[in-house]
């Protein structure tokens, strides 16, 4: 699995969510969030093509910012800046 490149930002949490399929990486990810610090980052992994979607619009309900995403391979990279000031 390739490293994030040095032009990334760094980030709090990575989860690894490959080989789980729609809806777990969404489901795991709003757990990790759950756990973070509001302004920390959380990276994902996932293979589920259907979290490209998932990630997309789980940011826009919620205050949650998805930073960035791209697809290395079979794997897809999100990268999710948790709400400040508490939940969604």
């Amino acid at each position: 699995m390739p490293k994030h490149t040095p032009s990334e930002p760094a980030v709090d949490q990575v989860l690894d969510a490959c080989g789980l399929a729609c809806p777990l990486p969404l489901l795991k990810a709003r757990q990790a969030l759950h756990g973070l610090a509001g302004g920390q980052l959380l990276e994902v992994r996932a293979t589920d093509a259907g979290s490209w979607r998932d990630m997309a619009s789980f940011a826009e309900q919620t205050r949650h910012r998805l930073e960035a995403r791209e697809q290395v391979g079979e794997v897809y990279y999100y990268w999710i800046r948790k709400a400040e000031g508490g939940e969604q």
